[in-house]
């Protein structure tokens, strides 16, 4: 018999960041993943359900009734991942969870064994306003529990005091990366290209309460905090992947073009105008803007598809960006996963033409991206998908925790400024990463 979920109600008034880090610290929430979308943080955990994908498996397992499956894949995931969703034994499932750089660049070599993706249907879903607590549960002596420990989370998120990490690298590779790719952009290879580069934290972090001393301090279109299968991150993302909603309408949101965020706000307006004027961050955020277009006008209604919100400025952090939204109306026979699979990873975490930004990444980086440029989401069984870019984040899993940012790079870059723009992006999050006592 298929489990059932059972719907309550606590009422509060809740400080939303005191109480998601509460309720994630009691225990009573296993391999949850909390994904912020307007004011609403929703926490997943306590799974029932299960679907993971490595390089050439999707293995999906539910626990009542006891289901598992394996298929083979190859080329795209996001058909049998669709279908493995569709055998959910629950009615009104909601699905949670991240998705790799890799599971759609093709560069998967030597991540045989590695998880590319990772998603759960939680058999614990809250959903947490300052009003009150919307709680469905298969344990129907859960709510009774869940009442006692919110009874005792702090009326205010206080924000613990964090060991800012240094981002600098005097001695790292890339200045060198980015002049290479400048050359490769003026032989043709291709037209733009993000390149990054990795920050290692010197302690292990404390997900939950760095998670509530960077959220205060950031302005992010989600933000989310995942303890899923020994992976842990907290990030404050600038942008959505895609926006689907049920009655499927799909919006990508394509951020491209920076300046920091100084919180004077003469500066800060100085810098604003700057970037609008700025001829380098202007070309390459509309070839951003023009490539969204195409792909989402792959899977939409012909002539559906519009931009809206061009060339807006937005305030993520410690920047602020160029910004626009692109929509198009779902083609009959077209589901979200397919609005998902036209634009992952989006244009402003690999480059043009993506296929050519896939090589250069894969020739220059040290190392895979997992989680980074990757996406959180959360996804319904009505057939909306919401997933946010994983940027702007701390990671970390066994001994190791580390951030990382990137810069776009276009024939006009200049290695010394695009270095500098990933500092400006980790200072998103460095200087609010919190040590685990003890």
């Amino acid at each position: 018999m298929a489990e059932q979920y059972h719907h309550t109600r606590i009422d509060g008034p809740f400080d939303p960041l005191a109480a998601v880090a509460h309720l994630v610290g009691s225990g009573l929430i296993t391999e949850y993943v909390v994904y912020e979308h307007d004011r609403h943080w929703y926490v997943a955990g306590n799974p029932i359900g299960e679907i993971r994908v490595d390089a050439h498996t999707i293995r999906t397992r539910f626990t009542a009734p006891r289901l598992q499956h394996q298929l083979a894949w190859s080329g795209t995931p996001w058909e049998p991942i669709r279908s493995a969703l569709d055998r959910t034994p629950v009615d009104g499932w909601n699905a949670y969870g991240w998705l790799s750089y890799e599971l759609a660049s093709g560069h998967r070599a030597g991540q045989e064994k590695d998880l590319l993706a990772h998603l759960i249907v939680p058999g614990t879903e809250l959903t947490v306003t300052e009003d009150g607590v919307e709680v469905r549960t298969v344990d129907p002596d859960l709510p009774d529990r869940l009442r006692k420990t919110l009874a005792e989370a702090p009326a205010y998120a206080t924000p613990r005091s964090p060991k800012p990490v240094d981002v600098h690298a005097p001695h790292g590779p890339y200045h060198g990366h980015v002049t290479h790719a400048v050359t490769e952009i003026g032989r043709g290879r291709l037209d733009k290209v993000i390149l990054s580069r990795t920050v290692p934290v010197p302690f292990t972090v404390d997900m939950p309460a760095t998670y509530v001393t960077g959220r205060t301090a950031n302005t992010p279109a989600r933000s989310f905090l995942l303890d899923l299968g020994g992976t842990q991150a907290a990030g404050f993302s600038p942008e959505t992947v895609i926006e689907v909603s049920g009655d499927g309408t799909a919006v990508t949101q394509p951020l491209a073009g920076t300046r920091a965020l100084t919180g004077d706000p003469d500066r800060d307006a100085a810098l604003r105008a700057e970037l609008h004027r700025d001829p380098k961050e202007v070309y390459e955020h509309a070839t951003s803007v023009k490539l969204a277009v195409e792909e989402l006008a792959s899977v939409g209604v012909p002539h559906s598809t519009r931009v809206g919100e061009f060339l807006t400025v937005k305030p993520r952090g410690s920047v602020q960006h160029l910004a626009s939204r692109v929509t198009t109306d779902l083609a009959e026979g077209r589901t979200a996963w397919d609005a998902l699979g036209a634009v992952f990873p989006p244009v402003t975490a690999s480059g043009i033409p993506k296929q050519a930004a896939y090589q250069l990444i894969h020739e220059l980086e040290e190392e895979p991206r997992g989680l980074y440029a990757g996406a959180v989401l959360r996804a319904g069984s009505d057939g909306s998908l919401d997933a946010a870019l994983v940027l702007r984040a701390v990671y970390q899993r066994g001994d190791r925790a580390w951030l990382r940012a990137g810069a776009g790079i276009v024939g006009a870059s200049r290695a010394a400024r695009e270095y500098e723009e990933t500092c400006e992006k980790l200072r998103s999050v460095a200087p609010y990463v919190v040590p685990k006592e003890g």
